[in-house]
């Protein structure tokens, strides 16, 4: 597509307020949408919205199609005769601050199994469009909920751990737990039902008040998922399922043992042979949800680094050619047969942060997609690239981004010499450094500019979303009621037509 300068917000769902210990896809997300079209605003960026597991991470989810139940709206569900006042007002002992996970999840189940049992006993106002769903989502849906069901069948374990029959698929242990567990596939898919119907709800609400939604596309995916369970062609896994080699990045300044994320790795030769085939189902199932996509990681298209999976560092990897060009030929004719052809483009932007090697460069400039620039990363030089007068408009610049500190939060812990750059640079004395961060991102001349919700509200470190070396802590971030003020979105209009975005 063909990008318009303009400016958005990055604010997962689980950050907006609510009474019920997480954000999530009720009225308040209408008021944020209403509050945010009344900035001058037209982008609404979010991170995955797939249903997380162990360590809550929106990018380790038990699925690539499927949303997170976690956001399903107790507001809507009592509208639709789903739930009671008791059932709402037991979850309102939760902290509004922040998102306690360990005390959420259980409560949110229990409520999510009532509003199911609710529906089993009076499922004929839903039935049809439930019935509708399931049939034009079958594709990945029968699988979803055929392994969430059998996950809880076996304590919540990893598949890897289940019997051998359902291990590997074999057909007469599927089919006898489809029969015994007919119940519990029902429920997973009503849940995909609701999240979707939300969901859908707000995209649209969202789009007829000039909000574009940017998501998130992993590049890689969760070893404890459907898609690598139902898939294990796709992935280099040995004959009992576990992972040969995983993903990760090397060793560099900030590490010096690299990272070791552990995602199975692609077959990319068998993904070619098939058309690229889940590849272009992920894209369009993204693209029902989403009006633009931020494909993550995008340098592991070019090549990646591969790391065998017994070991307990990213020490000792090696550098893999990835699909490539073919893969976005691939996902091009899909979507339009020649969107690049014809001058509109593909919905994509390019997280083309970290090492950005020659193969990459190739990659964004053949399809004309737009990379990232993090003018928090910018206060080394003067021959920074992330710095504004070396920007390119066909570039996306942020604030900041989901894994880094708040700006405030980097000023106030950042070198001095990269402090006094900043102030230099930006002509500022440092005392409102976030919006100073916002003004110079904003007067960029990248197509998009992009701020974290916390950069607006000029909070610390105590609101960083994701600390990537740190367990536990993270995801937890949220906004209150009283954040949507009226004078942070008068500054913003004014900074939006200034700036003619």
């Amino acid at each position: 597509m063909t990008f318009k300068r303009s400016s958005g917000i990055l604010l997962h769902p689980t950050s907006l307020p609510s009474p019920y210990g997480i954000g999530d896809l009720g009225p308040q997300s209408f008021r944020f949408v209403d509050w945010l079209s009344s900035t001058g605003c037209k982008l609404w960026q979010v991170l995955p919205l797939g249903p997380t597991g162990y360590g809550d991470s929106p990018y380790q989810a038990f699925s690539a199609f499927a949303g997170n139940p976690y956001l399903i709206s107790p507001d809507d569900l009592f509208a639709d005769g789903l739930l009671t006042q008791e059932d709402l007002d037991g979850m309102k002992d939760l902290p509004a601050s922040k998102v306690d996970f360990g005390l959420f999840i259980p409560k949110k189940l229990d409520l999510l199994q009532k509003a199911f049992s609710r529906y089993q006993s009076n499922p004929e106002h839903l039935r049809q469009a439930f019935d509708y769903f399931c049939a034009e989502n079958a594709s990945w849906l029968d699988d979803y909920t055929l392994f969430m069901a059998l996950k809880e069948a076996n304590g919540g374990g990893a598949w890897n751990g289940w019997p051998e029959a359902l291990r590997k698929r074999k057909k007469t242990a599927l089919s006898k737990a489809q029969k015994e567990l007919g119940e519990s596939i029902t429920r997973y898919a009503f849940y995909q039902f609701i999240f979707f119907r939300q969901w859908n709800k707000l995209r649209i609400y969202a789009n007829e008040r000039g909000i574009q939604i940017i998501g998130d596309i992993p590049i890689f995916v969760a070893y404890d998922s459907s898609d690598v369970w139902s898939h294990p062609e796709l992935f280099y896994l040995d004959r009992e399922g576990n992972p040969t080699v995983v993903a990760g990045v090397p060793p560099d300044e900030f590490s010096s043992t690299g990272q070791l994320w552990g995602n199975p790795l692609y077959k990319w030769d068998v993904h070619k042979k098939e058309g690229y085939a889940w590849w272009l189902s992920r894209v369009r199932s993204s693209l029902q949800i989403f009006d633009i996509l931020r494909f993550d990681h995008f340098r592991g298209f070019a090549g990646y680094y591969e790391i065998p999976a017994d070991h307990a560092t990213a020490e000792f990897g090696r550098w893999v050619t990835g699909p490539g060009k073919d893969l976005f030929r691939a996902v091009d004719k899909f979507l339009g047969d020649g969107l690049i052809t014809h001058g509109t483009g593909l919905p994509v932007i390019a997280e083309d942060l970290g090492l950005v090697t020659p193969d990459v460069i190739e990659l964004l400039a053949a399809f004309d997609l737009p990379g990232m620039k993090v003018l928090q990363f910018a206060f080394s030089g003067p021959d920074n690239p992330f710095l504004p007068h070396n920007y390119v408009p066909n570039s996306v610049a942020y604030t900041g981004t989901h894994d880094n500190d708040t700006a405030r939060g980097w000023f106030e812990h950042a070198a001095a010499h990269e402090r006094e750059f900043a102030q230099r640079y930006l002509g500022v004395d440092g005392n409102d450094f976030a919006w100073d961060l916002i003004r110079g991102v904003w007067k960029s001349v990248a197509v998009m500019a992009i701020t974290p919700m916390q950069d607006l509200l000029n909070l610390g470190s105590e609101a960083r979303m994701n600390f990537p070396s740190k367990l536990g802590g993270n995801w937890e971030w949220r906004m209150g009621e009283q954040d949507l003020r009226e004078d942070i979105a008068a500054r913003l209009r004014d900074l939006n037509w200034l700036t003619y975005r």
